[in-house]
């Protein structure tokens, strides 16, 4: 029997232990002949809850499903939330690689290279994963001496392992879609490439390392952080040598408060730090939890674990601020348009039910400003009317409200009292004035102008197009010339109208949306740009009344 083969067979014994059996057609592997299959149970002895089954199943199922469940788990936009916090608690419990294999590793990579990670090694890992395993050793210094570092190693045969496991899981995405329009309303399939995407990166240590270098330029010269140097001479795809941190972890508040560290000052600027990476430099650490960040003796941030990042667009960030905007203004229409340019889809399947829904939810955040918006449970909210409404998020959309989501707790567990919120208003107002700023309003115009030019090149062969049509009888049109020139005058009139009207509307937006994120300090903006604006939104609303009575006259 093939190795495939093999792997199915496990699946299916693997669900049917666990009391998953129905899932067997769900996944398309009823109509396989596997011997040794078992149906399974809806509820097995015991009474265990569906979501703990899954978690348990996953966890027999190894490491390509546990990082799958894991991933999964940061997805409230697809998963309800018992079953996202079930799956949160899929443990990774690989046994340590022996410190041999890990030496062969380092050797065969890095050859004669190798030896001052070799000669230093430490036998205990500082860490252990499915993917890779860490050990501290030392390496020569720049200036002399020697450097603290830690090195990544890639367990041995993984990537054949991960590769033929992602294959397997694809196909059973395949299947599943096609046994169920339900599972192919969630696209599984496309969830599936997803993850794919991501593991298959973090198996390139080479990548990790370039992330790292990244994240290193993005805070250049910001004393406050501090992103480990790699040290390229012995990193390779799969060892990487980075540079090692020491400090206090950024959760341990009874060390922090031994230190005298202020953690509510502390949970402030690491949140600001992440929201710096989402909002001005679009590039992210997609895995913000405790772990990964601590507090240096010289009271600097250091950050580490670079494998999972996320990049995210100008757009996708201003419909994120559109989202929040039409919160504050009570605006479900403009609220459902948002979510639904955020998801990258053209409309929802039922635009008025998700308008309706978005409408109650709005309602009970009525007269608050922005600074005031509890975000996590606006965006959990909002998730689940995406659920519901077989609406999904993008990778780099639901990574970037993951990194939110983690952002707000981490803040919580330094001060009770932080609201992630307050700390999101100066770079939302920031991401609308830039929107309104002279450079960007000469890139919209710039686009339009390439549009324009395009259409006018496309032009002729659509007008030859239309004359074939017309020569081969598609369309029978009749028209007089009188007839004729009072079309093109009412064509020419609603063009004007409905232009003045774009305008206009795009000046009360821009006027509303500065004012929304700071109410109380609008008298403080620019006057300038409230006097052209309302200016223009006079001038331009009385010449439609004018053509308005024109009309009717």
């Amino acid at each position: 029997m093939s190795a495939r083969r093999d792997r199915f067979r496990h699946i299916v014994e693997t669900l049917g232990r666990h009391g998953l059996g129905f899932a067997i057609g769900y996944l398309g592997l009823d109509r396989l002949p596997l011997p040794g299959r078992h149906a399974g149970q809806r509820t097995p002895a015991g009474g265990v809850p569906l979501p703990a089954r899954i978690r348990l199943a996953l966890e027999d199922l190894g490491t390509v499903y546990v990082k799958f469940g894991q991933i999964a788990s940061t997805r409230p936009d697809i998963l309800p939330a018992d079953y996202a916090a079930e799956l949160a608690r899929l443990q990774d419990d690989s046994p340590p690689v022996p410190v041999a294999g890990i030496r062969h590793v380092i050797a065969e990579e890095l050859g004669p290279r190798a030896e001052p990670l070799l000669t230093t090694l430490h036998e205990e890992p500082l860490a252990t994963g499915s993917i890779g395993q860490v050990h501290e050793a030392t390496v020569p210094a720049r200036r002399g001496g020697t450097a603290d570092v830690v090195v990544k190693v890639r367990r041995p045969g993984v990537v054949a392992q991960v590769n033929e496991d992602l294959e397997v899981m694809a196909e059973l995405a395949r299947r599943a879609e096609r046994a169920s329009a339900a599972v192919a309303g969630y696209h599984v399939a496309a969830l599936v490439e997803e993850f794919s995407q991501t593991l298959r990166a973090e198996l390139d240590y080479l990548q990790e390392g370039r992330n790292a270098e990244q994240f290193a330029d993005n805070f250049a010269g910001d004393d406050r952080v501090h992103i480990p140097r790699v040290f390229w001479e012995t990193t390779t795809s799969r060892v990487l040598t980075l540079e090692r941190v020491r400090g206090i972890k950024i959760n341990d508040v009874a060390a922090l408060r031994a230190a005298g560290i202020d953690s509510g000052e502390l949970a402030v600027r690491a949140c600001n730090v992440l929201l710096k990476m989402v909002f001005e430099d679009g590039f992210f650490h997609a895995d913000p939890h405790p772990g990964n960040f601590f507090v240096e003796p010289d009271g600097r941030l250091g950050i580490i674990d670079f494998g999972m990042v996320g990049q995210i667009s100008d757009a996708a960030r201003w419909n994120l601020v559109r989202v929040l905007l039409a919160v504050v203004e009570e605006d479900a229409a403009r609220l459902t348009t948002a979510m639904v340019q955020l998801c990258g889809a053209a409309e929802a399947a039922d635009q008025a039910g998700l308008q309706e829904a978005l409408g109650r939810l709005v309602a009970r955040y009525a007269g608050r400003p922005l600074a005031q918006v509890p975000i996590v449970p606006v965006l959990a909210e909002l998730a689940g009317l995406l659920r519901t409404h077989r609406l999904r998020l993008p990778r780099e959309a639901a990574l970037m409200v993951k990194m939110l989501v983690m952002a707000d707790g981490l803040g919580k567990q330094l001060d009770p009292g932080f609201e992630l919120t307050e700390q999101l208003a100066p770079f939302t107002r920031r991401i609308i004035l830039g929107q309104l700023s002279p450079g960007a309003l000469a890139g919209q115009l710039k686009k339009f102008g390439w549009e324009a030019l395009r259409f006018g090149a496309e032009a002729p062969d659509l007008a030859r197009r239309l004359l074939d049509v017309l020569e081969r009888g598609g369309l029978d049109v009749h028209l007089r010339a009188d007839e004729l020139d009072r079309l093109m005058d009412k064509a020419e009139r609603t063009g004007n109208r409905l232009v003045a009207g774009l305008i206009t509307a795009a000046l009360i937006g821009a006027v509303g949306e500065l004012v929304s994120v700071q109410p109380d300090r609008w008298p403080g903006w620019p006057k300038a740009l409230f006097t052209a604006g309302l200016g223009g939104v006079g001038v331009l609303g009385g010449y439609l009344a004018a053509t308005a009575r024109h009309r009717r006259r």
